[in-house]
This record gives C-alpha cells, structure tokens and sequence, in this order.
C-alpha cells in the first residue's frame, strides 16, 4: 500500500512539475479566428449563444456549441507549447479520430505559408490534462494557427509555453467574413485532425476567413437556424444545405429561407453548394435514386429562380455552384458518405474558382 501511495505521488509531482513549467494564456486573449459571431456568445468558443437562440433540438444545441472552424493565432519563441483545456459536453464520433473531434492541430507560418506543424490530444479518460502539443522548436519567434476540436465543447482552452518564453496574439491572419453553414461535410466528420475540413483548407489556401457552422445531420433549411443566420455580420455566405435535407423538405423551405437572407443581407453574396456525389451510389440502387432526385430537384428550383417562374423575384446575389470531392478511381470516402483527408483537399480545390469569382464581383480579394 505504502509503495503504490509513494508511485502515486510520484506521478502527480510529476504532472504538476510539467504543468509548472508553463506559462499559461486563455486563447480568447489571443487572436480568435473563425468565430461566427463575435462579441455574441457569454462563452467564447460557442459559435452560437443557445440562451438566446431558440428552437434548436438537443443534439443541435450541443453542435452549435461546438468549436468545429475555430482557432486562435498567436507569435511565440517557447520551444514547447502546451494545451489545457476545461471540456464541457464531448462526443466520441465513430467516423472522424478523436485528435479531431476532442484535439488540437497546429500550424506554422514558413516562408509565408502555412505548414503542419503537430496534431495531439490527450487521452479520453485524463481529457483536462495538459497536453503537450510541440516540442524541440528552435527557440526562435514563430506565428501560430492553433485549430480548436471539431465535435467537442470548451469552457477554457489555455496555451502554454515554456516560463521565461514570450506569447502574444498575432494579427488577424485572415481577411473579410464569410459565413458557412452546412452539413456533417462542412463540420468535418471523417477528417482526421481539425485543420483538414474544406473550410480550413480554403482559407489557408485563399487568405480568406471562413466562419463555419457545420451542423453534422442537421443543416436542413430550418428557420431557426435562419434566425441565426440573419443576424451574422459577414461579406458573403456560402451554403452546403442539401446534403442533409429530403426532397420535401428542400421544396418546402429552400425560397422562404432565401428571401430571409436576401432581405436580411440585401447585396451581399449567397453562394449554394449543391451535394457531392456519394460513393455509396456506386451499387446501391435506391442511394442512387434518392441523390440524384435531390441533386436535380435542386438544379430546377434555382433554375425557376433565375427565370422568375411564377412571379418569384429574380435574385442577382444568389448563387449555385458544384463541388468535386471525388478522384477518378473513387477512393476518398470513409463510409461511403462523408470524405477523408484527400476528398476535403479536393473539395476545397474545387470551389475555389467559382467562389473567388463571385467574391470579386462585389470586392472580396
């Protein structure tokens, strides 16, 4: 007993040692990007305030809740740095890794670039440890992207670096405000770290900040996700809302929610994404019928849209563009649903184009 007591207090010197040498700063202290709707939230990492939004189901109000497209920047010369966060509610998704569901995933600028630099997280049982990210950095002052969880809640998250060593917020590392509401792809599931969603990686690669609320299973033209939407102060916004939704639900709600946000945000960009093709529907017959009944139901409606088909107005701001997210040889998904790594890279390459095209008719470079 004596000698299980003596390893015991053994290990929490030990953990207490290691969490002594850091000096800790709250990541809201730095420089948040990706957060939807700054300013708006009691807790900083939530994307939506759920004591002043209303209407959302208990699995919705956990997700918006989630940090999935948020991080913080920072500069620092530490040759370490660390993580400790406090969770709230977490979940354990069978598709995505639990590095990104519950972890942190690090990048750094070289050379004007940015470039992976760690991805960790602590084990499920030991959650609230601190969580060495990085180590064996060259001491010299580096600019930072530190991506939050995609599928958990914080109440804290704190970035440590060595005592003696300097952290401080960077600059903004992206331009304008383009909100992104979406389905279980544009939240991440299947990715293995939380930089790697088509959001993050078209914002590494284009300078501009996406705000995501990916929504897994839930983005579905409901009108109190509207109520939301409404009230975001963002440049432009982009859509992937038929990926969740049946062909009645898209009938029935797809014009009244675009009205709201034509009315709401009047000029100001509202680029659609239709589905990506799934490669479920490579044998099972009724997947395929179901996606392209979707898929095509959605072409006609914006097509009616465009001509003022029984007297709809004709909206010049609102915009249906087709993402790719599989190769050739149909070898990017995990489940036959949701894309790994590569399909979000392809993904995020392939609406690159046409939404940087749209963005510049209204002057957003």
């Amino acid at each position: 007993m004596k000698k299980l007591f003596l390893i015991a207090s053994a290990i929490l010197f030990t953990v207490v040692a290691a969490a002594q040498q850091y000096t800790y700063t709250e990541a809201s202290d730095l420089t948040l990007f990706g957060k939807l709707m700054p300013g708006k939230t009691q807790n900083p990492y939530h994307r939506v305030d759920t004591t002043l939004y209303k209407g959302f189901t208990a699995g919705e109000n956990f997700q918006v809740r989630q940090t999935s497209g948020m991080g913080c920047a920072f500069k620092t010369n530490s040759k370490s740095i660390s993580i400790l966060t406090e969770y709230g509610q977490v979940s354990f998704p069978t598709n995505t890794s639990g590095i990104a569901a519950r972890g942190y995933n690090l990048y750094i600028k070289k050379d004007g670039e940015w470039l992976y630099a760690a991805s960790n997280v602590c084990g499920d049982s030991r959650l609230d440890a601190p969580l060495t990210l990085i180590k064996g950095l060259d001491g010299t002052e580096h600019e930072c992207l530190l991506y939050f969880p995609l599928f958990s809640e914080e109440y804290s998250i704190k970035v440590g670096v060595e005592e003696g060593s300097s952290i401080e917020a960077a600059e903004d590392p992206f331009r304008h405000r383009i909100a992104i509401w979406g389905s279980s792809f544009t939240h991440g599931s299947s990715t293995s770290r939380s930089g790697m969603t088509y959001p993050a990686k078209f914002s590494r690669r284009t300078g501009l900040q996406m705000l995501s609320l990916g929504c897994s299973g839930n983005c579905k033209l409901q009108s109190y996700f509207c109520d939301v939407l409404v009230d975001v102060d963002a440049d432009a916004f982009v859509f992937d809302t038929f990926s969740n939704p049946s062909l009645e639900m898209i009938s029935d709600r797809l014009y009244t929610f675009i009205d709201r946000m034509v009315e709401a945000h009047p000029g100001v960009p509202l680029i659609f994404q239709q589905t990506i093709r799934r490669e479920s529907r490579n044998f099972n017959t009724g997947s395929e019928k179901f996606e392209q009944d979707r898929i095509d139901l959605v072409v006609k409606m914006f097509k009616d849209l465009k001509s003022t088909k029984e007297g709809r107005k004709k909206y010049k701001d609102v915009y249906l563009i087709f993402p790719d997210a599989t190769a050739p040889d149909n070898e990017d998904s995990v489940d036959g649903t949701h894309p790994e790594n590569h399909g979000y890279s392809l993904w995020a390459q392939s609406i690159e184009k046409p939404v940087l095209k749209i963005l510049r008719k209204y002057g957003i470079r």
